[in-house]
């Protein structure tokens, strides 16, 4: 087993270990992945201030996110089809997320269903959820995860449409798997992965299969999904959808300062800033740079998190010095999971802590509350005072 010392060491692992559709779902961008790839390159050019001679002795990343304790302001991010990584995925990443004290966002879109992770962890988790057209379903799906013992919803606007994925179309990407030749070779090449997956009974969307009217077979469940997107999706519907939920809102999605001056109104408690990892439209900007903006238009004081190209500790520190709250990690956690399971996960986390804790000290600061604005390099820094 090599040393694992950083996010990337995990995503190679998860390369090897995975089959190629489903490693490639993860790793993927809409279209040319240019947003994709600036939602991590536009980070390099923000930089730390280096501070000496501070007491760094007493650090703390403690906080509070939606007015839950939490050990560091990190979210696990919902990531559909993690049972696809590994066997019972979102099981796994949901325990790793409680022993380390931080949320885990379950996806609409996930081989475990809102129960089979409230019988696993036995504690309150948050819940991702898309704008679509059932009625019925919606209005079940909330009261599931009311009694799941849900405490946030974190609602999808930003694909009401899906982004052309290369990958994706070009490998066929179903869970489970389509049996094609190309298909079947590929998984006789990871044997750890397909006996895992015989040894489980969720290969399918447990949130959805048997629970949507009509929805009981892989077919049954393609069709459905193709037409429940809402693409009719406004924000009167949005606001409805609070209102049928009753309970703290995230409004995800976000990467534009008017839509969060709209989403102001909605009654939504925070709003997190992302352009769904690069994978909706291609060639808009990385959240890291539309996050000043953002955070102008909101007020200091309204919760505004981050997701999109955080992938170590150091750039969750940019992002939160740069007017963000907490940040929320996918792929992160995602390439930990694919590669060893719930210890992947737990192993992507203790090097997101570890980043931030070593680069706050070196920063001169013990408190993750003091971590603002200041800690970042500016060249006026020193610079004489007009007058």
């Amino acid at each position: 087993m090599p040393v694992i010392t950083e996010i990337e060491d995990l995503r190679r692992l998860h390369q090897r270990r995975v089959p190629r559709m489903f490693y490639d779902y993860v790793d993927v961008g809409a279209w040319t992945g240019a947003t994709y790839r600036a939602n991590r390159a536009d980070f390099e050019a923000i930089l730390f201030r280096q501070r000496v001679a501070k007491n760094i002795e007493a650090r703390n990343l403690a906080c509070t996110m939606m007015g839950q304790p939490v050990s560091m302001p990190v979210a696990l991010a919902p990531v559909g089809l993690l049972g696809m990584q590994h066997p019972d995925g979102e099981i796994h990443a949901a325990r790793a997320a409680q022993a380390a004290g931080v949320p885990f966002t379950l996806s609409t879109m996930s081989m475990c269903s809102l129960e089979d992770i409230a019988e696993a962890t036995r504690a309150p988790f948050w819940f991702q959820l898309y704008t679509l057209r059932d009625e019925e379903f919606l209005d079940a799906i909330l009261d599931r995860a009311r009694r799941a013992g849900v405490t946030v919803l974190v609602l999808t606007l930003d694909l009401t449409i899906q982004g052309q994925r290369h990958k994706d179309l070009k490998n066929r990407m179903t869970a489970p798997p389509k049996m094609t030749a190309a298909n079947f070779i590929n998984i006789a090449l990871h044997p750890r992965w397909a006996l895992g997956m015989l040894g489980t009974k969720r290969r399918s969307f447990g949130n959805i299969v048997g629970h949507a009217r009509g929805v009981d077979s892989l077919g049954d469940l393609m069709d459905w999904t193709s037409r429940q997107f809402d693409q009719r999706l406004d924000w009167g519907r949005v606001e409805q959808i609070i209102r049928k939920w009753g309970g703290p809102v995230i409004l995800k999605g976000i990467n534009d300062p008017e839509d969060a001056r709209r989403a102001l109104d909605t009654g939504a408690q925070a709003i997190l800033v992302s352009n769904h990892g690069g994978r909706q439209l291609d060639g808009a900007p990385s959240t890291i740079r539309a996050l000043p903006a953002i955070r102008r238009t909101v007020g200091p004081d309204f919760p505004l998190y981050l997701d999109s190209g955080i992938q170590s500790g150091q750039e969750a520190l940019k992002a939160i010095a740069t007017g963000a709250d907490g940040v929320f990690i996918g792929r992160a956690f995602t390439y930990g999971l694919g590669a060893m399971g719930e210890k992947g996960v737990e192993a992507a986390l203790a090097i997101i802590r570890r980043d931030m804790d070593i680069t706050m000290a070196l920063c001169g600061v013990n408190d993750i509350k003091d971590f603002g604005p200041g800690c970042l390099w500016s060249d006026n820094l020193g610079a004489p005072a007009s007058t």
